[in-house]
């Protein structure tokens, strides 16, 4: 409730710099000075709004601004509740550097805080994660008040962070720290340096700390034992790891803490799947070792989860299978995941998704949409229609799911297999099932048949969807059958579709549709037609992208119109500053092709001078030029040239000149035949 009248009394946030600003105009004009009045209520005013600029409105740049002016004006001396304002404050904005700096500079003008304020800013900027620049602060605090000792929390954290950034040697050394100034080591500090060392793969030195835990009287938590059994796993001593464990298996019965137990198990559960000992964690699942000491469930679901982590999706299914056995069954998110990444492991993987449906039935298992349009593809894809056609009634049987979606995610999965008929069957039946297909719905079906080069039957569909028996046709419809004709070598259909249809209809064509057009009649050498299509472009305003450009170059050098690519270069494309590394290759590759190569290589180098830099592609086209023409030294001078362009060879340049060595070699081994001869 006070919350609440709090948060009435606060402006709208649009009114926040100007109530700062009139803030700061009132202390300029109007208040005295602090120290002159001697006035303690004085102090206690700048210190709360100091307070309120940091907290609610959130504004911390005008606190410090604030405390600034006091100081330079007034000579104010700034209390430990400023100093503690504005270190949280600038660590909530993650400014850690200036937060660090701010409370070095307070320590050095002897503005130190008590003891537990230091200890909670230390806190706060040990979430920076930056312990050297942290630990600096403290020794600072060390020389101006000799009597502070850092609190068993921060000493802990510090240890951690150096053990993080692999400086062990540092971390222990604050363990003999911690001692001299009176605090005793507890058994997170040791844990935290037993850990520390095996991240670091010194196991000697974790284990001489973990026995001096014994020696100080500390006995080991099971999290203890666990950090120890990763760093012999790691190690690949299977053997010795086994034996920690059942030590751990034991000492986990007798834990008092569920929630060390919980993370010891999910530390060594953890170490076995990242290190390849599947084996046993199927013997943990079978025999569960660790007893009532961690939650069977709790235990399974993690087994489950680290084994999708690390790719084993068969082997989380194994877990599964076990689970059921005893009694348990898994949450259906942790088994989609199971089906979701069995599915992607090849045909077998396919099968066995499947079959984990078919189990899932009996717990009410149905799979996510996205998982259902993996597996549905996959199966399409590896030709098991009947297995797709199942896992399509199963997501159709689930509740407030929208059908229309779900037989589109069928359809486009079947456009994976060369079969035609069942799209049209699909079809049928959502009309009989009183699912009323859209305009998603029919654009898929007349990819497909366009795809399978069933134009006949997708002109019908569309003839169809023009007369109102379906959904209008969108500039999808008309730009994916305009693609099949087009491909099926049937120009004339195409532009009659594309001149008078689509216009009839009040479709406008865009620019994918125009690039559709452009690259169909390109590639049947109807380049004047194209080069028409495109000036038409200009005149309807449709604006060419980097494609249009990619099109257009590589089709006017496919039809060896070199000379009209190098001006529309000159003259459209460089003008326009549309352009990229796929408008580069194609002229570069279409001068290669006309056994331009010098022309490339001056295209080339032009565009470095011109401050561009092509990619790889662009440099490997004329390397594989010069290698089919023998240009050996050539070749590797374009590499140089490369390389000084910031470029480094990919695995495609090393390929070609491999080929070129090889080229090099057969021609000499036959001219010492014909020399023998």
């Amino acid at each position: 409730m006070f919350h609440t009248n709090n948060f009435l009394l606060l402006p709208p946030k649009h009114q926040t710099t100007s109530i700062i600003a009139t803030a700061s105009r009132v202390f300029h004009s109007t208040i005295p000075n602090p120290q002159q009045n001697n006035n303690e209520s004085q102090s206690a005013t700048w210190t709360k709004t100091i307070h309120n600029l940091c907290t609610r409105h959130h504004n911390v740049n005008e606190a410090i601004r604030l405390l600034d002016d006091l100081r330079l004006r007034y000579n104010y001396s700034p209390s430990s509740l400023n100093l503690s304002s504005i270190i949280h404050a600038l660590c909530h904005d993650n400014r850690f550097h200036e937060a660090h700096r701010r409370f070095t500079l307070s320590i050095a003008a002897g503005c130190v805080p008590d003891e537990r304020t230091c200890n909670v800013l230390i806190a706060k900027l040990l979430s920076s994660k930056q312990p050297f620049i942290t630990w600096h602060l403290i020794t600072s605090l060390f020389n101006v008040k000799p009597d502070f000792v850092p609190n068993l929390v921060n000493y802990n954290r510090l240890i951690h962070q150096f053990c993080v950034l692999s400086r062990v040697n540092v971390a222990h050394m604050l363990l003999f720290d911690m001692r001299h100034r009176g605090h005793c080591p507890n058994v997170v500090t040791y844990t935290t340096l037993v850990d520390g060392y095996c991240r670091n793969g010194q196991m000697d030195s974790a284990f001489k700390v973990f026995e001096e835990m014994f020696e100080c009287g500390l006995c080991p938590n099971s999290l203890t034992y666990s950090v120890l059994i990763r760093g012999v796993l790691k190690k690949r001593d299977v053997t010795y790891g086994l034996e920690l464990m059942k030590q751990l298996w034991e000492h986990m019965k007798c834990e008092e803490d569920l929630s060390v137990n919980n993370a010891a198990f999910l530390n060594v559960i953890d170490s076995l799947c990242r290190e390849g000992f599947v084996n046993e964690v199927f013997t943990i699942a079978e025999d569960m070792p660790q007893g009532k000491s961690v939650d069977e469930g709790f235990a399974y679901g993690h087994m489950i989860d680290s084994l999708c982590k690390s790719g084993r999706h068969h082997g989380a299914s194994r877990i599964v299978y076990i689970m059921r056995k005893r009694g348990f069954v898994p949450s259906l998110s942790v088994y989609n995941s199971i089906v979701h990444g069995v599915c992607q492991d090849g045909p077998g993987g396919c099968m066995r998704a499947y079959q984990l449906l078919e189990e899932g039935k009996s717990f009410q298992y149905v799979p996510s949409e996205y998982t259902y349009k993996v597996v549905v593809e996959n199966l399409c894809q590896y030709s098991d229609l009947e297995g797709a056609r199942e896992v399509l009634q199963i997501m159709l049987s689930k509740k407030n799911v929208d059908k229309t979606r779900i037989y589109n995610i069928y359809l486009k999965a079947l456009c994976f297999m060369n079969n035609p008929t069942e799209l049209l069957n699909v079809l049928v039946h959502m009309l009989q099932m009183d699912c009323q297909p859209d305009v998603i719905t029919m654009n898929t079906v007349i990819n497909g048949l366009c795809k399978f080069e069933r134009i006949e039957e997708a002109i019908k569909i569309l003839d169809d969807m023009i007369i109102g028996k379906f959904c209008s046709p969108d500039v999808v419809t008309f730009t994916t059958i305009i693609s099949g004709l087009l491909s099926s070598g049937r120009f004339e259909d195409a532009l009659v579709l594309f001149f008078d249809v689509m216009p009839q209809k009040g479709v406008r064509p865009g620019v994918v549709t125009h690039n559709a057009v452009l690259r169909g009649l390109f590639k049947l050498k109807q380049s004047d037609k194209a080069m028409t299509i495109f000036n038409r472009m200009i005149v309807e305003s449709v604006t060419a992208d980097k494609a249009t450009y990619a099109i257009v170059i590589d089709g006017l050098c496919e039809c060896e119109r070199v000379e009209e690519a190098k001006s529309f270069w000159n003259d459209v494309i460089w003008p326009s500053k549309i352009h990229d590394n796929y408008v580069y290759a194609a002229i570069i590759k279409g001068l290669c092709l006309l056994g331009k190569f010098n022309e490339a290589c001056h295209f080339l180098y032009e565009l470095v001078d011109s401050g561009v830099t092509p990619n790889n592609v662009c440099y490997n086209i004329v390397i594989n030029s010069a290698c089919t023409l023998g240009m050996k030294k050539e070749a590797y001078q374009i590499v140089k040239e490369m390389r000084n362009n910031g470029l480094a060879p990919d695995t495609v340049t090393w390929r070609i000149l491999d080929k070129l060595h090889k080229n090099v070699t057969v021609q000499l081994s036959d001219d010492d035949s014909n020399l023998e001869l």
